[in-house]
């Protein structure tokens, strides 16, 4: 099966893409193309599956880095492929040619960001926790350290979880209200207590509080499970174990 891949055009001409469950070799409820190591799924499995990414990006397996993603605001520079132990962090910058930087998500934000012009480009994942912390504005700061132009930077969030699907209590609205009461907007009413986060709207927010173009691609990985891989979907439906969905960008 060919592969799916989700592109925007404010990120061309670099080679980027959010990448769907299709065309993988994974079966079972990680069926399509599950890039997670940290899944149960069999490892060759997974393997194939970063190989065909690689292949789509025209790179080698080796060039895409990725980071253990800890829910943080930390970003890395990164200058070569790693070897080794993956470093603790949730994005990456780089100004180097051949290297591709991809994030993991099953219903968080991945976001590519590219100065084209500058030559510098960014990958971040961001759920609920990492968006509030900053890791969002953090990338851009890494980005200008690099040489980007704030005003040239284009951001892009790719599929993810939407408000339709995302309930959440009434101490989640606490800890956003904590920071910015003029975040009660990201907040719909629910059933009861319960509340509607806009996930991608509050991303937006703050990529566009920096200076920064920004859209979202409008996919929402919960409602789609023929496309895309969901950590609260299995969580509602009690399967095992899910997959997880890779972005990428490289120069």
């Amino acid at each position: 099966m060919t592969l799916e891949i989700i592109t925007a055009d404010s990120l061309a001409p670099l080679r980027h893409g959010f990448f769907t469950r299709k065309g993988g070799a994974s079966s079972g409820v990680f069926a399509g193309l599950n890039c997670g190591t940290g899944s149960s799924d069999q490892s060759d499995m997974v393997t194939i599956n970063i190989a065909r990414v690689a292949d789509a990006m025209q790179v080698e397996p080796s060039s895409i880095v990725t980071v253990h993603q800890v829910h943080s605001a930390d970003v890395i520079t990164v200058g070569a492929p790693a070897i080794g132990t993956k470093p603790r962090a949730d994005a990456m910058v780089s100004a180097t040619p051949g290297i591709a930087l991809g994030v993991l998500t099953a219903d968080c934000q991945p976001v590519l960001f590219a100065d084209v012009e500058a030559g510098v480009i960014g990958a971040a994942h961001a759920g609920w926790r990492g968006a509030l912390s900053g890791v969002l504005d953090e990338t851009v700061a890494a980005m200008i350290r690099l040489g980007a132009q704030r005003s040239n930077i284009a951001a892009v969030i790719g599929p993810s979880i939407s408000q339709r699907a995302y309930e959440v209590g009434p101490e989640f609205l606490e800890d956003f209200m904590g920071d910015d009461m003029e975040n009660a907007r990201f907040f719909a009413q629910g059933q009861g207590d319960r509340l509607m986060f806009d996930l991608p709207g509050y991303g937006l927010h703050r990529l566009r509080r920096v200076g920064v173009q920004a859209e979202w691609t409008r996919h929402c990985t919960y409602s789609d499970p023929d496309r895309f891989y969901s950590y609260r979907r299995t969580t509602h439906e009690k399967a095992a174990d899910y997959g997880r969905l890779m972005s990428v960008i490289r120069l």
